[in-house]
């Protein structure tokens, strides 16, 4: 008679239990089918964002291995993003995690500002493009060819070989010259010669020479004309374009032919020259 009366009471309780607690069980599996719902839809997007990021990141000549990374940064965000979605569908306090997550990552940022700095300046570079793999840059901190732009550094490479290993944030706000940034380049060369000399003879001569290259480019023009009226020489100055690649060639070359040729001609080029004098005591 007990036993089954503790049965009955058990019974009631139970039923009694669960008819309270059953809007709360639907209402938790009912948010519980939702965030499913919401994480699938929110998976499959980011894969799809990720993507496209990576092929807008490509088409923008950004480097594959860059790219890569870029789009996988942006996916982690939109990760982050989804898990407080559905955190906050289930009932998660998402205060306590924001709060966690921040005091966590002002310690990280401390810890890694000047990495941060330089990351920051890595992916403006990338983006804004200043200059490119290849091209010869003149920075405060160095000078040569750029080799690799990474996420952190850029590595020069100078002319006599020695490699330069530059930090993107320092890079990213320093002025610096992208000295092969254009398809071609103005060549200039200044010379002095003697007031004694033939001017218009010397100007004819070094005409003559811009014209006989044929890394010259004849459609742009070329400039010889008297630049100053100095102490001891007249400054001639002659100037034209040539592609970027054929610079230093054409500079060298036209340096070289100007002294031989003015020697031939009898233009002479000045130079200091000290006279000591010994008076007989």
């Amino acid at each position: 008679m007990k036993t089954s009366v503790l049965l009955s009471i058990d019974s009631s309780f139970l039923e009694e239990t669960l008819k309270t607690a059953w809007p709360s069980i639907l209402g938790f599996l009912y948010n519980l089918a939702f965030a499913a719902v919401i994480a699938f839809i929110g998976i499959r997007l980011i894969g799809y964002v990720k993507k496209w990021s990576r092929k807008t990141f490509l088409r923008m000549k950004v480097e594959e291995g860059v790219a890569r990374f870029l789009s996988s940064c942006l996916s982690v965000v939109l990760y982050g993003i989804l898990i407080f979605v559905v955190a906050g569908r289930l009932g998660v306090n998402s205060a306590s995690i924001v709060a966690l997550l921040g005091s966590a990552g002002i310690a990280i940022s401390l810890a890694l500002q000047g990495s941060l700095t330089n990351f920051a300046g890595g992916v403006l570079i990338l983006l804004s493009k200043p200059f490119t793999v290849g091209d010869y840059i003149v920075n405060q901190d160095g000078e040569g060819t750029v080799t690799n732009i990474g996420i952190i550094y850029t590595t020069l490479l100078t002319t006599d070989n020695r490699k330069i290993v530059l930090p993107n944030g320092a890079l990213s706000n320093s002025p610096l010259t992208n000295v092969t940034g254009q398809e071609r380049r103005r060549v200039v060369i200044t010379v002095g010669i003697s007031y004694r000399s033939d001017l218009k003879l010397a100007k004819e001569i070094m005409q003559r020479l811009f014209e006989e290259r044929s890394e010259v480019l004849k459609e742009d023009g070329i400039e010889v004309y008297v630049d100053s009226l100095g102490d001891s020489a007249v400054m001639l100055t002659g100037r034209a374009y040539t592609k970027t690649e054929d610079y230093w060639p054409v500079k060298w070359a036209l340096t070289e032919a100007v002294k031989l040729r003015f020697d031939e001609a009898g233009i002479e080029i000045p130079y200091n020259q000290l006279e000591v004098h010994l008076k007989q005591p």
